[in-house]
């Protein structure tokens, strides 16, 4: 049983509050998930391809990351969602976005991480992801234009594209 601290729409922690997952969540209340986009030094981007047997199976994504377990705050989440999901080990994540989801009544924050991490060490949490690549930013773009790239990694891309405009 996965049990979240309960979160208010300003963001803030309810004490003595929790959430368990598949549970129904009270209107009002939020729980905090953390992805991260991952980089590489060489400019590469971390995509992990989602198991078959999940929701999106087969499609790729540009992000790691999952709901934060009670008592975690976003830095120790998404450390530990990394860790679990590609056996990165890394502790300077930015913080870029944080942003409600009403519909699936969670508080998002994006995070980025730019590695020297081998990247032939990558290990896939079973039953969650089959498959990872890294690849450039054109690739995901065009990845993107396929429609093989999942809705958050699209919005990723954007913010890429758009980067990409101003340089």
């Amino acid at each position: 049983m996965e049990i979240w601290d309960a979160y208010n729409s300003s963001f803030k922690i309810i004490k003595n509050v929790c959430l368990i997952r598949g549970k129904h969540v009270p209107p009002g209340l939020y729980h905090l998930v953390c992805e991260v986009i991952v980089q590489h030094t060489d400019g590469t981007y971390l995509l992990m391809q989602r198991d078959d047997n999940k929701s999106k199976g087969g499609m790729w994504e540009a992000t790691a990351g999952g709901s934060a377990l009670r008592g975690e705050n976003a830095n120790i989440a998404i450390k530990r969602e990394l860790f679990e999901e590609t056996g990165i080990v890394a502790n300077d994540f930015q913080e870029k976005y944080k942003y409600k989801v009403p519909k699936i009544q969670c508080i998002c924050v994006e995070f980025f991480l730019k590695t020297n991490w081998k990247k032939n060490r990558i290990t896939l949490q079973k039953g969650e992801t089959q498959d990872f690549k890294w690849v450039n930013a054109g690739e995901m773009i065009k990845m993107k234009a396929k429609g093989i790239l999942t809705s958050t990694s699209s919005k990723i891309i954007l913010d890429i594209e758009n980067t990409l405009k101003l340089l």
